[in-house]
């Protein structure tokens, strides 16, 4: 994957304008490090008549995507179904990553293996089993934009890195 290009939001309602000091932007290297320790993430949905739903989700960063599974019967597979665009975001507000993408169920269970083993080593326990057995969903989101706020800049317009994905 070749690394998102880093920049500013554009917030045209900011009160002081966005200037091309790129000097307090994130490395996408501490975005990484915040996606893949993240133990809890939220994923926002949008239900088929367009009202949000948000829920919490075990996960991985993997491949250069985010990975979670639920039942094929949950709110959030049904609303992936109807609208593959999908929010996720980690769990510390302070050091918050945001990822926007498109979420792609993922039916290969030769690939559920190689997940299943990288889920174990996060978060113990044996996952493959449930996973063949309730013949649930696995989705990756290929992110396509990023969001982190540094949680000790005086400016907030300032203090947002934005990180743009190549579309393949």
């Amino acid at each position: 994957m070749v690394e998102p290009r880093a920049s500013h939001p554009y917030w045209p309602d900011a009160l002081s304008k966005s200037s091309d000091d790129t000097s307090n932007l994130k490395p996408w290297s501490w975005a990484l490090e915040r996606l893949a320790q993240s133990h809890n993430y939220w994923i926002a949905t949008s239900r088929p008549d367009r009202r949000p739903h948000v829920m919490l989700v075990w996960g991985i960063w993997w491949q250069d995507a985010f990975w979670f599974s639920t039942g094929p019967r949950t709110r959030k597979a049904r609303n992936i179904a109807a609208f593959p665009h999908v929010v996720i975001a980690t769990e510390k507000a302070d050091e918050a990553v945001i990822l926007e993408g498109t979420a792609e169920e993922i039916n290969d269970r030769t690939v559920w293996k190689k997940l299943a083993k990288v889920y174990n080593e996060k978060y113990g326990g044996d996952v493959e089993p449930l996973l063949m057995a309730s013949d649930g969903c696995v989705f990756r989101v290929q992110p396509q934009v990023a969001f982190a706020q540094d949680e000790h800049a005086e400016d907030f317009a300032e203090a947002v890195t934005r990180w743009l994905f190549e579309e393949d």
